[in-house]
């Protein structure tokens, strides 16, 4: 809820305020050569935080999950995200509406994983399957990277990222395992009664 409530505001609040300074800026009329230079770059200066601050606002919580679910909002998130370098491959059936707060853990564990394979795999490929298994949703994600060592990883610092999808999941009620091999990949397993 505060996330929503938040990205709301910054959406909501802050994003006319800026437009509104920019409009200002952009109808100054000068004819002073520097004053108007900088009165550009002060514009272009505003679009850019416009455009971050709607990358923001989307990330806190995305309009298209609220409004369209989670099937929607995945095949937004990764359409928009992958690098060149890094197929992504989404496959899902059709899904009934789910809880809300399931919805949004899921898009934020599916994220994570998303990132995580961007920023640590060095993949060519990642496949994400959404199905649901009876009363259970059923999260299985593979890629093709370089992988690590399991153990390894949930001993040091940087295993924070596989504790707190652990524990999202399980605030759901559900379960979560990662394997990895050096050399041979990661997967992910994530299942989430519904009832």
């Amino acid at each position: 809820k505060e996330r929503t409530r938040i990205a709301a505001d910054l959406h909501d609040e802050l994003g006319p305020l800026l437009s509104a300074i920019k409009f200002k800026i952009n109808s100054g009329d000068t004819a002073d050569e520097d004053v108007q230079q900088q009165l550009t770059g002060a514009s272009n200066h505003l679009d850019d935080l416009i455009r971050r601050l709607r990358e923001i606002a989307a990330n806190l919580m995305p309009s298209v999950l609220l409004r369209k679910g989670l099937v929607a909002a995945v095949r937004q998130f990764t359409g928009n995200i992958a690098p060149e370098q890094l197929q992504i491959v989404f496959n899902h059936p059709e899904l009934p509406d789910l809880p809300q707060e399931k919805s949004i853990n899921t898009y934020r564990i599916i994220q994570e994983i998303t990132h995580n394979t961007i920023k640590h795999a060095r993949a060519s490929h990642l496949v994400i399957d959404l199905n649901l298994k009876g009363q259970t949703l059923v999260v299985k994600t593979e890629d093709n990277g370089v992988g690590f060592d399991m153990s390894q990883k949930m001993k040091e610092s940087n295993g924070l990222g596989l504790r707190n999808l652990k524990s999202r999941a399980e605030i759901m009620g559900g379960t979560f395992a990662a394997e990895s091999v050096p050399g041979k990949g990661t997967s992910y397993l994530l299942e989430i009664p519904l009832n």
